[in-house]
């Protein structure tokens, strides 16, 4: 048995070695990106280690994180070009189209070309060598991130990511499509897989309008990594987002996403959330409402089964009058499946005529299936209508006995009333090809699972 000191000593460890891996060049670094990332550094020694006893990581089995060892660099000999996505593209939607390889940039795989007259959307690397001037602004809060140990490491590490500004009043013909594919490139026999930093900066200015898509996935399924990510939003007044993220990992990795959202006066953003891969996955999800008459939609749908973690952790913040936010997640588990829904809004004392609402409903398919949900409500202000509320159930005895009755079979009829489950998040997306990818999926995954078959008696 593993003492906690032990475990202290384990992860602190564990960082240190990722940071005196460090390939970043801090030769071809600016100044102050320079002081971001040694305030990055330093906020990793300082921070307190991750453990159960935190809110945040209460229901998550993060030690299992570090008994393994990743490893920053990649194999030079890596030909990023000569992967083809094909499988992973959605060819019906007319869209611009960027891949990233572990995080880098694949040039002759994307296809950005007749961009809109006001938009820049490419890699961030090559922006902030150009240009590094203009990214000043946003890293001039990232010591709010170097608040979180992983956060505070993608500070420290990232090589490169999405970059996406639009200008005033300009509405983006065709959706973004991102595509992140991710393997193991390790070159050291000594290490269990990759560690994937990537860091993407979307900035809507006022007025402007885009559709995001981002697609995870992985080159083999079989492959470990530790896929760690950072989005920055920035919508200005009047500005729209909508955002979709399918995460559909190798069965094997580890994934981590951070999305911090900041909204200035009547922006609305809107996203879609799908989990169906990783070993171990956690989603964060920060929403700041700086003005007033500004709107969030999130949405999320997490299918979950044997040897899965999956995690969502949303923190919503209402800290000035006359915004609405909506949550709505739903999970899926079956087989030994298991899911952490952990959602709060906070309304500050003058943030009255706030209206905020968030559900979580959870479908157990198998009796070893476990989720654990938290939706949470903090209101210091006197004029507000809020809600928040969570199920956890079985399938329906009644409901699966009217279509056996009608001559489908068990398994279909399962299917069927879980596919019905998904269907309003589904209808969030919003896009008829992804809708339809994530259904067919939502089959295959139930059409592979082990479901207990007697296990129909709502709890």
């Amino acid at each position: 048995m593993i003492s906690q000191s032990q475990r202290t000593q384990q992860q602190r460890e564990w960082f240190r070695q990722l940071l005196v891996s460090d390939e970043v060049d801090s030769g071809n670094t600016t100044g102050w990106l320079h002081e971001v990332r040694d305030d990055a550094k330093q906020s990793i020694k300082t921070l307190p280690p991750l453990n159960r006893k935190q809110e945040a990581w209460r229901y998550n089995k993060v030690e299992h994180i570090f008994y393994n060892s990743f490893d920053p660099k990649f194999n030079n000999d890596l030909d990023i070009n000569n992967v083809i996505p094909k499988d992973n593209l959605f060819h019906s939607i007319d869209s611009y189209r960027l891949v990233f390889i572990n995080g880098h940039y694949a040039t002759t795989l994307s296809d950005i070309y007749e961009l809109t007259n006001g938009v820049t959307l490419g890699s961030l690397a090559l922006a902030m060598s150009t240009k590094p001037e203009q990214f000043v602004h946003s890293f001039e809060h990232s010591h709010q991130h170097n608040e979180q140990l992983f956060t505070a490491l993608n500070n420290a590490l990232f090589h490169d990511g999405l970059y996406l500004h639009i200008d005033r009043s300009v509405k983006l013909d065709r959706p973004v499509e991102i595509i992140h594919i991710n393997s193991n490139q390790t070159r050291s026999a000594l290490h269990d897989g990759s560690m994937i930093q990537a860091r993407n900066i979307i900035d809507l200015e006022k007025g402007a309008s885009a559709t995001v898509i981002e697609h995870f996935v992985s080159s083999n399924n079989g492959q470990k990594y530790f896929y760690n990510n950072v989005t920055d939003i920035h919508l200005a007044h009047n500005a729209r987002l909508k955002h979709v993220r399918l995460q559909d990992e190798s069965r094997q990795a580890y994934h981590l996403s951070s999305l911090s959202i900041s909204q200035k006066k009547n922006s609305h953003y809107d996203s879609t959330s799908i989990a169906f891969g990783a070993a171990w996955s956690k989603t964060n999800i920060n929403v700041d409402f700086k003005a007033e008459d500004s709107e969030c939609d999130l949405h999320g749908l997490y299918i979950v089964g044997d040897q899965q973690l999956t995690d969502f952790h949303l923190d919503v913040r209402h800290s000035v009058p006359s915004c609405r936010s909506r949550e709505q997640f739903k999970g899926i588990l079956y087989g030994k499946g298991r899911a952490v829904f952990d959602g709060r809004i906070l309304v500050d004392k003058q943030a009255q005529h706030s209206d905020a609402a968030l559900t979580n409903d959870n479908l157990l398919l198998a009796e070893n299936a476990e989720v654990d949900t938290k939706p949470q409500l903090e209101i210091y202000a006197d004029d507000v209508k809020c809600s928040h509320g969570t199920t956890v159930g079985r399938l329906d005895p009644q409901q699966l006995f009217y279509l056996r009755s009608r001559g489908i079979n068990e398994h279909d009829a399962r299917k069927m009333l879980c596919q019905g489950f998904a269907s309003d998040i589904l209808d969030s997306i919003g896009l008829a090809e992804l809708q339809d990818y994530v259904n067919k999926k939502i089959s295959r995954t139930l059409m592979s699972a082990e479901i207990d078959a007697d296990d129909t008696h709502a709890h």
